[in-house]
């Protein structure tokens, strides 16, 4: 079993950028689609985006299509979350996870290993 970290969250003013990263060890980049979800204080976490195996298929939930960019790059089992024009209702803990799907899910019910997150504050 392999394990994810995150990394890259941080403060940051309205209308600035993050990159977001999240390195796979073990065989857990061995599985095909990958997504990052968010959940700030007292909600749900709810999906953010997700890469397919190839990285050739991507989808976006509404609220961040258009300033949130998802990539991976296999050869350092790493997928990055490049977020702009940053506002304060990003404001969340930031987790990546992987599916066995080929094709990512916009579900959090379709991945099975999460990484332990890493908090992204944007002020206002």
């Amino acid at each position: 079993q392999g394990e994810l970290v995150e990394s890259g969250g941080g403060l940051v003013q309205a209308g600035g950028s993050l990159r977001l990263s999240c390195a796979a060890s073990g065989r857990t980049f061995s599985r095909p689609a990958m997504g990052w979800f968010r959940q700030a204080p007292g909600r749900e976490r709810v999906f953010v985006a997700t890469i397919s195996s190839s990285g050739g298929s991507t989808v976006y939930s509404g609220s961040v299509k258009g300033r949130f960019t998802i990539s991976r790059d296999n050869a350092r089992n790493t997928v990055y979350l490049q977020m702009i024009n940053l506002l304060p209702e990003d404001t969340a803990v930031y987790y990546c996870a992987t599916t066995k799907r080929v094709v990512g899910s916009i579900w959090a019910n379709d991945y099975d290993t999460w990484g332990q997150g890493t908090q992204v504050t944007v002020s206002s």
